[in-house]
Parts: structure tokens; sequence; C-alpha cells
């Protein structure tokens, strides 16, 4: 009996023991690998030990009762939707943003379209029964008196093309002249530059700072020499009429062969009187007449652009604007325009 009493107390020492052990019921699982893998690489069905997350335990760790499942930490990949048949339409989020109606100014770039004048006069004539309103294509002639101005807008008030100051005699430039060339022609407006002629300088000296300063470029209108008499220039020297006519085929002649474009002749009542009765038949005129139509001013004379006002009112430009028409319909504009840039191209 009492060898039988030993050998019960020696296996109550030996289960104490076992129960003591670090190891637990830890020691019974198999330990995880130590390496370190990506949730989207990791399979789906992996395990670990909330004991192999935790730092290792010096304090006894107490088994869980036979019913409750040891706590595991399971990294699990979501299970993909059913799917249940029925699908949700596309959703247009486009149509969800409420349209942006276009300015007016922005609308006015619009490769070509001929839009209406709405300019504005602060000295309006009465020109009778044929008014600037009855022609179809508008436009204006600036320089830097105009200071800034915002081309898109100005187009879309009807400025369907442009006439842009370029230089004067042999050693001026405009300073607002490449502004206003590049600011015209990113609006859509058909530009052209002119030169004011000065009797003082030789004609040819005259053309070749012209040609320096202008670029060629392809659809633009063609150039225009202004000729006037201006009492407020510092030459006041007034050339016989053979002289001026002389001066100005030399100048004329020149950009033609460099443009590839028959120049435009621009002028005023007296000047013409005096110097250009049937002279030039075969050049374009550009006429000034603010106080009656053109006919009545120059009778006789073909004409291809009228300047109609020197008070010209419209948004886009602060102060005032000259304004003109092109004698002729939309088509006969069309026509006009591309038969210059043929002439240009066949050079």
């Amino acid at each position: 009996m009492r060898s039988s009493g030993i050998l019960a107390s020696l296996l109550l020492c030996f289960g104490l023991a076992g129960c003591s052990s670090s190891a637990g019921i830890e020691g019974m699982m198999p330990r995880p690998s130590a390496e370190i893998t990506s949730s989207i690489a990791r399979p789906a069905t992996a395990v670990r030990s909330a004991a192999a997350i935790r730092p290792q335990a010096t304090l006894p760790v107490m088994s869980a009762p036979d019913d409750v499942e040891p706590e595991l930490a399971v990294l699990v990949e979501p299970e993909p939707a059913q799917d249940s048949g029925f699908s949700m339409p596309p959703v247009d989020v486009a149509a969800l943003i409420p349209a942006q109606k276009p300015s007016r100014a922005a609308r006015a770039i619009d490769g070509g379209v001929i839009h209406p004048h709405r300019f504005r006069d602060a000295k309006p004539i009465n020109f009778g029964k044929v008014k600037p309103k009855h022609y179809a294509v508008h436009g204006v002639d600036v320089s830097r008196w105009q200071g800034n101005i915002d081309w898109a807008k100005l187009r879309s008030q009807g400025a369907n093309f442009a006439f842009i100051k370029a230089t004067d005699g042999g050693d001026h430039l405009d300073p607002m002249f490449m502004k206003n060339w590049r600011g015209a022609d990113a609006a859509g407006i058909k530009r052209g530059a002119y030169h004011f002629f000065y009797w003082c300088r030789v004609a040819s000296q005259q053309a070749d700072w012209f040609i320096r300063n202008v670029p060629k470029v392809e659809g633009a209108l063609p150039p225009v020499i202004d000729v006037e008499w201006n009492g407020e220039s510092s030459c006041k020297r007034r050339p016989s009429q053979a002289q001026v006519r002389e001066k100005m085929q030399v100048f004329m002649d020149r950009l033609e062969r460099h443009y590839g474009q028959r120049p435009i002749i621009y002028t005023s009542p007296d000047f013409y009187a005096d110097n250009l009765r049937g002279a030039f038949p075969n050049h374009p005129f550009w006429l000034r007449a603010v106080a009656q139509h053109p006919s009545k001013v120059y009778p006789g004379r073909k004409w291809l652009f009228w300047q109609y006002s020197g008070s010209g009112l419209s948004q886009g430009v602060n102060g005032r604007i000259d304004l003109n028409v092109f004698h002729g319909s939309e088509a006969e504009w069309r026509r006009w325009v591309g038969g210059a840039q043929l002439m240009a191209d066949a050079q």
C-alpha cells in the first residue's frame, strides 16, 4: 500500500510540472512561419495564433476550457459578391453637370463666321438711303491709341476684319503693333497691316522698314499704304502730284513683290482730290468718308473698304475706334479674301 502511494505522488508531481511549462497548449500546435508576406500574396486560409502575434508571455498561460476555441487571428480575402443577375446602368457624370452657355466672346472665335455689327457711334451720321448697316461685313482699324484691346470681345461685336497700324516713315514702329497683330489672329479676325507714308522719306526705305517689321503670313489681308496730308506731322512737305504718284508706285511695287499681294490704298478726301483722281485704277481703295457716302465724296472711284466713322464705340475697346465696311456681300467677301490669298500663294 505504501509503494502505491509513492507512485501516485510521483505521477501528481510530473503532472504539475507539465502544467507549469511556458509552452502550454502552444507547444502542442505547429509554429507559424517567420516569413512576412503581403495580404495579397498570402493564401486566404492562412491562420496565425494570437499567441504568435503577441510577445512571448512570461506569465503562466491559462488553458481554455474544452468547449471554447483558442483565440486566432484569421487573414482572409473578402469573398466575391454574388451576382444577382441585376446590374445598375452606368452613370453619365457629365450629364449631371449643368451645361454652361459659352459667352459671346467665346463664340466669336468660330473659324470665319461673319458676325453682324453691334457698334455704336458717338457722332452718328445720316448717310441717306445707303447706310453702313446695309453692308454685310464690318471691321475696324486700330493703333496704339486704342490701348489694350479685348479682341475676342471686339469680334463678337462685329469686327470681322482689322487693319492694324504697323509703321510710320522709315524708323517708327507702333508699340502695340505686334500685340494687336497676334491678338486679332487669336480671335479669328482677318488682319492686315498699314503704313503711314511720310513725304520727307525715301519711298524704298519706307518699304524696307515695313517689310522688316510686318510678318509675311498665310491668310493676312493685303498690306495698306496710308496716304494723306497730315498737319500734325513734323514733315510739312507736299510734293507735286507726279512726285506723289511716283513715290507711291515705288513703295507699292516693293511690297507687292515681297508679300505677293497688291497693296490697298487708304486716303482722305482732300488728298485724293489733289493727287489720286483717276490714278491707280488696278489697286483696291479704302476711302475715308465720315459725313457722306463714298459715291458722293469720290465720284466715279471704285472702292473696296469704306471708313465711315472715327468715333465708334464698342465693347472690348476703351474709348473710340474707327469703323469700316467691306463693299460687298458675305459671299463676295469670302471670294475676295480667297482671291487675295491665291495671289500671294502664286508668288
